[in-house]
């Protein structure tokens, strides 16, 4: 009986498997440290060599879990510089320590100055300086090299950013609409972390695609999953907002809101994030079409979601926000049962996307322009 009971103890504190115990990770702290700089020689004037320096850099593929794995004691220093010596002047240089990251983090100090945005693939960024080496300006003495904490924080990089709340089929879609393979269920909160879905056309054109974990109502004051994964929508070029045609209820506790409650609470969601991320383009997909009765329900609110700015103050105020969306455009779909309306929605979002990228484009010449005319006015009218 004992020893069953000690088999049955070592099973209860046996640890889980690693992959339930570390989840997705989108921030990350260090220390680093630069190298001490190496001693001079008075006698002989030498000179010690300066200490490494830490750089964070760039890299496609990776994850911030393989960093942790890569940094397990969270600890990063950088080479000593060599002392002088008799025989050799001057000391060598410490080594350097490159930090790789995926591409995407912001990185940031302990007191959240921002250091680097390294969003491209191979940029570095200069954390910690190592410290001089020994000279008659530091009586010969080496000194220590920058010593402080980073906050890697990593924001996903991809065209266009899913939005709805629970269970509204953005895994569905995601799936339907790539390769990607997320986890499906009917129930909420399938998705507890990011996704990233590619898009590819005959013409080899890809397209990424970002499912975030469900927002609910409230998430400004932290409910559920709060605000946590919505700074990855911030460098998304277009946002896909997805609702359930029947609209949404969470538990029997909660209240049950419409299709277009469920549009309105969601912009309200963004808007207290970030305001300004309502600037983005924006289209609506309503989900799960082919229910009993969906296209009657469709009747009934078309026009409102079309003309959603002249109907929010038909809603009761905790549901308005107070800068309404203005859709690109709307898509009736059935993510699971009907391939022909996700392969509309999918040719519509690449169109989309090459006119917002041609408006970018002429946004930014007229902005040189603009500058060009204004290094021009202030020099004044050419004297001939």
């Amino acid at each position: 009986m004992v020893f069953l009971t000690r088999i049955v103890l070592c099973i209860a504190e046996r640890k889980a498997p690693r992959k339930f115990r570390r989840g997705f990770i989108d921030s990350l702290r260090l220390h680093v440290r630069g190298g001490a700089g190496g001693n001079g020689l008075p006698r002989y004037g030498g000179i010690g060599g300066k200490g490494g320096d830490i750089y964070v850099e760039a890299k496609e593929g990776l994850s911030l879990t393989k960093v942790m794995k890569m940094h397990p004691t969270k600890r990063v220093s950088a080479g000593v510089g060599e002392n002088s010596q008799q025989r050799k002047i001057l000391g060598m240089m410490g080594t350097d320590q490159v930090i790789p990251v995926p591409v995407g983090v912001i990185v940031y100090d302990e007191y959240g100055r921002r250091l680097g945005d390294l969003n491209v693939d191979g940029k570095r960024v200069l954390v910690a300086r190592g410290g001089a080496g020994g000279c008659p300006s530091t009586q010969f003495l080496g000194l220590r090299g920058q010593s402080h904490s980073i906050i890697l924080d990593l924001k996903l990089i991809a065209d266009i950013g899913l939005v709805g709340f629970p269970n509204a089929g953005k895994s569905t879609l995601l799936k339907a609409i790539s390769h990607a393979q997320p986890k499906i269920a009917s129930y909420p909160f399938t998705t507890i972390k990011p996704n990233i879905g590619v898009l590819e056309y005959p013409d080899y054109r890809q397209i990424t695609m970002a499912d975030l974990p469900g927002l609910i109502e409230g998430a400004h004051a932290n409910i559920g999953l709060g605000h946590s994964f919505m700074k990855h929508v911030e460098r998304t070029k277009l946002l896909l907002f997805v609702v359930d045609i029947e609209g949404f209820q969470l538990s029997p506790k909660h209240k049950h809101r419409s299709c277009v409650e469920t549009v309105l609470l969601l912009n309200k969601e963004v808007e207290l994030y970030r305001e300004d991320l309502l600037d983005k383009p924006a289209v609506l997909a309503v989900n799960k079409m082919d229910v009993t009765g969906a296209q009657q329900r469709w009747q009934e609110i078309r026009d409102t979601l079309k003309h959603l700015k002249d109907a929010v103050n038909d809603f009761s105020e905790e549901l308005r926000p107070s800068r309404t969306l203005e859709f690109w455009d709307i898509f009736c779909i059935s993510a699971k049962n009907d391939p022909s309306s996700v392969l509309k929605l999918r040719c519509e979002l690449r169109h989309i996307l090459d006119i917002v990228a041609e408006q970018s484009k002429d946004d930014k010449e007229l902005q040189l322009l603009h500058q060009i005319n204004s290094k021009i006015a202030q020099k004044g009218p050419d004297v001939v």
